[in-house]
């Protein structure tokens, strides 16, 4: 049981590490999507599921929950390259990742510079996730910079260029292309070599 319903509050607690989170009020009908989405948690909308805490989150990375189940998408890594930083993303970039993603975003543009968004690992991208892209390349182009997707499938090519995202979110084949546009370091082209 993930979620603690009293008269007066809600507790959500974390299945992976423990956290906690109180509120007052218990919410309609079992519902606690407010209460997991108001602190960027990952999980269930109902009490009866798995949530994990917004750290936790970052740090399932591969997709998988913990608790066995497969989960939203997650973070694999926020690395430094140069004038760019990179976010490596798996799994399902939807509404129920929406948070861990927004947090990467939002760390990304705080540290300047451009952003390279690896898309290699994942499998699919809602409107919800598209337009958390958008929103940080907007910012992005307000301070001079560029927010460049590296790798995304044919599918989510294909969704780019349907929506036309394509001409606003310049994808490349692979991140080492990416990095190497956005920053001006050399690219080889050579399959697996990064900057």
């Amino acid at each position: 049981m993930s979620v603690v319903r009293g008269d007066e509050h809600t507790t959500l607690i974390c299945d992976v590490c423990g956290e906690t989170v109180v509120e007052a009020g218990s919410g309609p009908g079992g519902v606690v999507w407010e209460l997991v989405s108001d602190h960027d948690w990952t999980g269930s909308p109902l009490a009866d599921g798995p949530h994990r805490c917004a750290h936790c989150t970052l740090l399932a990375g591969s997709g998988e929950a913990s608790t066995g189940g497969p989960g939203p998408g997650g973070i694999l890594g926020i690395d430094h390259r140069g004038d760019a930083t990179v976010i490596t993303c798996a799994g399902d970039i939807d509404v129920d990742g929406a948070g861990t993603l927004r947090t990467a975003l939002l760390h990304a543009t705080d540290m300047g510079g451009h952003v390279v968004v690896d898309l290699s690992n994942v499998r699919l991208i809602d409107s919800t996730g598209l337009g958390l892209l958008v929103g940080a390349q907007r910012d992005c182009a307000a301070r001079g910079a560029t927010l460049s997707l590296a790798a995304p499938s044919p599918f989510l090519r294909t969704v780019l260029r349907t929506l036309r995202l394509d001409e606003v979110l310049p994808a490349y084949d692979s991140l080492g292309e990416a990095v190497a546009r956005v920053t001006g370091a050399e690219w080889t082209g050579a399959p697996g070599r990064r900057p």
